[in-house]
Order: C-alpha cells, then structure tokens, then sequence
C-alpha cells in the first residue's frame, strides 16, 4: 500500500495494529495476515528482518516504492519467490496530480513491470475525488475510472468504481 506521506503510513499501521491486538485478544489466536511499515524510518536491523521475511501487506511512501526498485536488497520484495506483488493499492489517488501525480503513475508501471505482473490487482482510494458536486453518480464513477487508467495504466471502467455518501 503506497501512501504520499509517513503520518498516512502510521496512522495505517496503528490502526492495523490495533486490529491485530483486538483480534488475537477476542479469539486467542495469531493474527491471520502479516503487516509492517517500510519507511525511510524504519532501521537497517528491521529492514533486514522484513527482507527475510516480507510481510503479506507493506505499508509505505512512494519514495520508498522507488528505492524497492533500485536497491538490490529491497527488490526481494518484488520478486516472486519472496512472495511478489500481487496487490498495489495507491491511497490518497485525488492527491497524485500534475508532475507529482505523472511521476508516480511511471512508478506504478515500473512497478509492474519488475514484477511481470500482468494479473497485479490495483487498487486506489480516494474520499474526495468529486468531479461536479452536480455530475449524476454514472459521471462521477466514469471520471474516477478514467483517471484510474490513466493513472494505473490499464483500463478501468465505471462499474469498477465503488463509491460512498456519508450521512450523519
């Protein structure tokens, strides 16, 4: 899961950490799915740890994402045999615009490519990708998936959009 910034990345984290916690203090068992955060500050000693054993979810940044490419030990993340990348999840997707937005929509398809993943699942999240206040939900949901092509790289179409109204 790529964020566009660390606060995201630990706020994810403890959020799933206390998910962990509750889960294994209700039902007396280990936790069913591995996670850790993979930042520019996590320490050499728990890099090497995540890299003998990658997590099932990896929470970081995009800055990260790219060193994940061209840093020789990081790339076991990406390959198969430590598991691969068979999800990529982009959250915060409304914030990746302009050059920003164009650097990071290369990466995913660097990404893709390093992994040969043609089947990788991508996923992005956004509360506020609103088109027109006014745009019927068809509209909103075709905009967000044309974005979402061209973004991710492949085609997306608006029964692909899952959407939400949030009433007090």
């Amino acid at each position: 899961i790529i964020y566009p910034m660390n606060a995201l990345v630990n706020s994810q984290f403890q959020a799933l950490e206390t998910l962990r916690q509750n889960y294994q203090r209700r039902t007396g068992r280990d936790f069913p799915v591995t996670f850790a955060k993979y930042t520019g500050d996590t320490q050499e000693s728990g890099r090497q740890v995540l890299r003998q054993r990658p997590p099932q979810i990896l929470l970081t940044n995009y800055v990260m994402a790219e060193l994940l490419l061209v840093r020789p030990d990081d790339q076991r993340f990406l390959d198969r045999a430590g598991g691969g990348l068979r999800f990529l999840v982009v959250d915060e997707l409304h914030t990746y615009r302009g050059r920003q937005g164009a650097d990071v929509a290369m990466l995913v398809r660097r990404l893709k490519e390093r992994c040969a993943a043609p089947d990788l699942i991508c996923v992005g999240t956004s509360a506020t990708m609103v088109t027109n206040r006014n745009a019927t939900p068809l509209q909103r949901r075709t905009a967000v998936a044309e974005f979402a092509r061209d973004f991710f790289g492949h085609g997306f179409t608006e029964s692909q959009v899952v959407e939400e109204t949030l009433e007090p």
